[in-house]
């Protein structure tokens, strides 16, 4: 920020402006005050103010420097000149705590089994730019495009059920994937949406979002999750009244379809892990698609080294205070 060179000249125009602070009447009466006086005019008293005004100046600079931001720029990083704007949305509503599926042989609910598929799939994408949506009766944006990985699979692994409502809100999360992937360049868009259930929430028809994503060149896979045969236990220990339910009875797979066909992509039905691993390894075969070729050169502030040489000037003149303050107390007569 080189308009801060323009403060430069401040203190010695508060100094031209301002009046002088008024004068008090000294606590103390000293008889001996031709003794002080020859003080005063001690030549290394005197060469103390020059380099005393010529310290708070370069303190001055120093502040001055620090806060017109000094930044050092390293050497241009390519990055990758491939690969997809690829943007996962995952339904975290109520119904997806359901325990219907398997997870390293143990029972596990449908979100646990889809951060473990998912995260994985994320981490192979090497060279695409990814982002996550969650939503539930409302949508959010919860990491943006980038090609940092390991950040966008970790955010993942936080998601909680009911973070973001108990209801589903499949057109609101179709919207937000619009919005933010309208700028990437055509034929590299592309949204993987995750549900279990039917738009219950939001603000926007599924449908209706995703005649707008096809008319934005959004590619749209959707995969419904969730088995289709749960035994519930009946009373005593599952000794009378056990039956045996469908609990992806509520799942739009029409509307799924709907979607994916409106975006040129497809349908997928994941009744189990293996099912939902066969469908990431299916997608993970999507060509890249070239792009421009971006680099950057990264940043790095130097705004800590002026103000630290600030700092440690300042603590000097204070020791030189203290020093030049006891050396008068030493000469002053008892």
């Amino acid at each position: 920020m080189p308009w801060v060179a323009l403060l430069l000249p401040l203190p010695w125009l508060l100094r031209r402006i301002l009046p002088p602070a008024p004068g008090s009447a000294p606590g103390l009466y000293f008889p001996d005050t031709a003794r002080l006086q020859g003080l005063d005019t001690n030549p290394l008293a005197r060469a103390r103010r020059p380099a005393r005004t010529l310290m708070l100046w370069l303190i001055w600079c120093l502040l001055l420097a620090a806060a017109s931001g000094p930044r050092w720029l390293g050497e241009e990083i390519s990055l990758p000149a491939s690969g997809r704007d690829l943007m996962l949305a995952v339904d975290i509503s109520a119904s997806m705590e359901t325990a219907d599926l398997e997870l390293n042989g143990r029972p596990a609910d449908r979100l646990q089994v889809v951060k473990a598929v998912a995260g994985e799939f994320l981490q192979r994408r090497e060279g695409d730019r990814v982002g996550l949506i969650l939503f539930g009766s409302s949508a959010h944006l919860q990491a943006p495009l980038s090609f940092d990985r390991i950040t966008v699979g970790k955010l993942l692994e936080e998601a909680e059920i009911g973070f973001a409502g108990r209801n589903t809100a499949i057109g609101d999360a179709l919207a937000i994937a619009v919005k933010r992937l309208r700028e990437r360049p055509e034929g590299s868009r592309v949204l993987i949406l995750m549900t279990d259930g039917a738009n219950t929430a939001g603000e926007i028809p599924p449908r209706e979002a995703a005649d707008l994503a096809a008319r934005s060149g959004l590619r749209i896979y959707t995969i419904g999750i969730g088995a289709e045969s749960m035994e519930l236990p009946g009373l005593l220990g599952g000794m009378f009244g056990a039956r045996r339910i469908n609990p992806s009875a509520d799942l739009d797979e029409e509307t799924l379809r709907y979607i994916a066909n409106r975006g040129g992509g497809r349908y997928f039905r994941a009744r189990d892990r293996q099912e939902l691993e066969a469908i990431y390894a299916e997608l993970d075969r999507l060509e890249p698609v070239a792009q421009e070729a971006e680099a950057r050169r990264p940043m790095h502030s130097l705004a800590h080294w002026p103000l630290g040489l600030g700092f440690l000037a300042s603590v000097g003149m204070a020791l030189a205070g203290l020093y030049a303050r006891r050396t008068r107390e030493t000469v002053m007569p008892a």
